[in-house]
């Protein structure tokens, strides 16, 4: 069985240099409020930027952004999602961006999935903001069939990055799961990841923190 999650907590603050610098590592979700304000081309622009960090330099998207920003019309999702074959061509030569054809196809992917969500649930941010926590297993699931390119940990930090209750699945995560006896390999299978998913619901009932709380605890307790 698992560690309470006090144990957990005070392994990670003994590693990290104290209680008090352990929480100020700690990230911690927007309200459902806050994040039904947030626009559809914020969610699109996080979108590309996880895709687009996936196996790259994240300091040289982080300097070309502004380049992206402008290249993808703001990331209108109608606009992008309406994106024509000639300006594709266009976007691939584009030297404001990075060039990889099948990353600028996911920008017009992830703006028709968005308008989908929107036609589904009003908007593409209340589809986002009310999921229960509880599946978050769900939401991953959702954005890696629907979603494009937004599979593994590239989907869990744009949902982190967005503010929303979560875990990442990294290296030292999951280490610390296999340490507490949760999985014995990298969660990919869907039975492993509702072992995670009771794991974190269990550590989130018993704490009151959040997913995303519980999840860089975890990753800070790895020595």
């Amino acid at each position: 069985m698992p560690q309470k999650f006090d144990r957990i907590f005070a392994m990670a603050a003994e590693r990290k240099g104290g209680q008090e610098v352990l929480e100020k590592l700690l990230p911690h979700p927007k309200s459902a409020a806050a994040m039904t304000r947030i626009p559809d081309d914020r969610w699109l622009a996080a979108m590309t930027r996880s895709v687009f960090q996936a196996g790259f330099s994240w300091k040289v998207i982080e300097t070309k952004w502004p380049g992206f920003e402008e290249a993808f019309w703001g990331f209108d999702v109608g606009r992008c999602s309406m994106m024509s074959d000639a300006e594709f061509d266009a976007l691939v030569k584009d030297t404001r961006i990075v060039r990889n054809a099948a990353k600028i196809r996911s920008v017009a992917e992830n703006a028709t999935f968005l308008r989908e969500l929107a036609a589904e649930h009003g908007s593409a941010a209340k589809a986002f903001a009310n999921w229960p926590a509880e599946d978050f297993v769900g939401l991953i699931m959702l954005i890696k069939k629907r979603a494009s390119r937004l599979g593994g940990t590239s989907g869990q930090y744009f949902l982190r990055t967005m503010g929303i209750e979560s875990f990442v699945l990294t290296r030292d995560v999951v280490r610390a799961l296999i340490r507490e006896g949760v999985v014995e390999k990298d969660p990919t299978s869907q039975r492993d990841l509702a072992k995670v998913q009771a794991a974190f619901n269990a550590w989130r009932a018993e704490s009151g923190r959040s997913l995303s709380e519980i999840s860089r605890t975890l990753a800070a307790s790895v020595g």
